[in-house]
């Protein structure tokens, strides 16, 4: 019989999710759900799921696997709405990018016997410039080359995490196990930072003296720029997000400052020497970046080794909190 999956929400992350994991059909079945019956039925049609189930208690009561793909602004509510029909020994997931709020919640809501572990995706590098979102972005190698940060609370289970962990094999993608404060200064610095200058840039131009004619003549750099906050998260999850992980954004935001203001004084100073160097390290910096990030490489060096391991369906179907036979 198919381990169920149910996967809760069905925008590009959920979706893609379930397209990835098409291919091992003989041993899964994919459960989908979304709070929009319209967006459930075009995934049905796409393919992203085995099976339908609007009513969310009846979408988990028969899975081993929850994996949450919704904006953080609606985890709790999700959390407290499932809790009860969650069977002993389900693992939730969740693909938010800042865990502190999250880990917190799943703590004080998930039942007994259920544990709650992380997932921070990476995607495809060639998905980067597609500027697409929600269900259409949706393809089934969304996290091919792509690694995953793995967050798992003090305490919760080591065979939890290696379920988590071939979840995100199953994707296409290399897992690296990550400590949960570490992780969310990264996605501080990679993830709300952008989405919060985007917003300073909107705030110090929108509806400011001069913006009339302005805003007739703004192009691609600005429209560029301000996509962070457009195409990302939602303005309630962004308001969660960078409050709930404060420190490590206040500290993102004063070295951007600081990088501003060292670029504003070389202007006013007319330093042509030091302007050209920060804008060339800039570009080349992003090069390199972009660079390293379409192959990957790193990928292959970190991804978290894990030996001597049953398979997938081994430990799903042999009760993945049963003590191996090799520990005796």
């Amino acid at each position: 019989m198919p381990v169920q999956i149910t996967i809760i929400g069905l925008g590009q992350i959920g979706a893609s999710m379930g397209l990835a994991l098409a291919t091992h059909k003989n041993s899964i079945l994919r459960v989908g759900h979304d709070k929009k019956q319209d967006v459930e039925r075009e995934a049905s049609q796409k393919g992203v799921a085995d099976k339908m189930e609007h009513n969310l208690p009846s979408a988990v009561r028969d899975a081993k696997l929850v994996v949450l793909c919704i904006p953080v602004s609606q985890v709790r509510e999700t959390l407290e709405l499932i809790a009860p029909d969650l069977k002993k020994g389900t693992v939730v997931l969740d693909t938010t990018p800042i865990k502190a709020g999250v880990q917190k919640w799943a703590k004080e809501i998930l039942p007994d016997g259920c544990h709650y572990v992380g997932l921070v995706p990476a995607i495809n590098p060639e998905a980067l410039h597609d500027f697409q979102f929600g269900l259409t972005a949706a393809q089934p190698d969304l996290f091919s080359n792509g690694i995953f940060l793995v967050d798992a609370p003090h305490g919760t289970p080591e065979e939890a995490v290696i379920l988590a962990i071939d979840f995100v094999r199953l994707l296409g993608a290399k897992a690296l196990l990550a400590d949960p404060i570490e992780s969310d200064g990264l996605m501080s610095t990679t993830h709300l930072l952008p989405q919060l200058v985007a917003a300073s840039l909107l705030n110090a131009t929108i509806d400011q003296p001069g913006w009339q004619d302005a805003r007739k003549m703004a192009g691609r750099a600005y429209a560029t720029v301000t996509a962070g906050l457009a195409y990302q998260d939602e303005i309630d999850s962004l308001r969660l997000s960078a409050l709930h992980n404060r420190a490590s954004v206040v500290h993102a935001l004063d070295v951007t400052i600081a990088a501003l203001r060292g670029l504003r004084d070389d202007i006013e100073n007319e330093n042509d020497d030091g302007v050209a160097l920060r804008l060339e390290s800039a570009l080349q910096g992003r090069k390199r970046w972009l660079s390293e990030r379409m192959s990957a490489d790193w990928a292959k060096s970190q991804e978290t080794e894990i030996s001597d391991m049953p398979s997938f369906s081994e430990r799903l179907f042999g009760g993945f909190f049963v003590k191996k036979s090799r520990d005796k």
